[in-house]
């Protein structure tokens, strides 16, 4: 891939993905996180990571309305579900997987 578009052609399967993830309402962070070891919730972090590593002003909560398409508590209360004990048992179990993100 030619390195001169390569930062373009990230973005936009960045943005694919966002997209993708704002559709898919169903899919909840803890499937996610269990499955993928990341959720929205690391997008937005590693977005805000982004930011701020550019000298961008984008904080945690502005990355999350980004990724969300919504500020969070709307989201979450929309669509986010409670997690049963068999979820929680493996997002525990899974940690050592889950998403390393710099900074935070």
């Amino acid at each position: 891939m030619d390195e001169r578009i390569t930062p373009e052609i990230e973005a936009a399967a960045f943005r694919g993905l966002i997209e993708h993830l704002q559709r898919r309402t169903d899919a909840q962070n803890i499937d996610l996180m269990n499955l993928a070891g990341f959720c929205r919730n690391c997008l937005a972090k590693w977005l805000a990571a982004a930011a701020e590593a550019r000298g961008v002003d984008l904080d945690y909560e502005a990355a999350r309305t980004y990724v969300y398409g919504m500020p969070f508590p709307d989201w979450k209360k929309a669509h986010q579900t409670d997690a049963s004990p068999e979820q929680l048992r493996t997002f525990e179990e899974t940690k050592p997987l889950h998403a390393v993100i710099s900074g935070h």
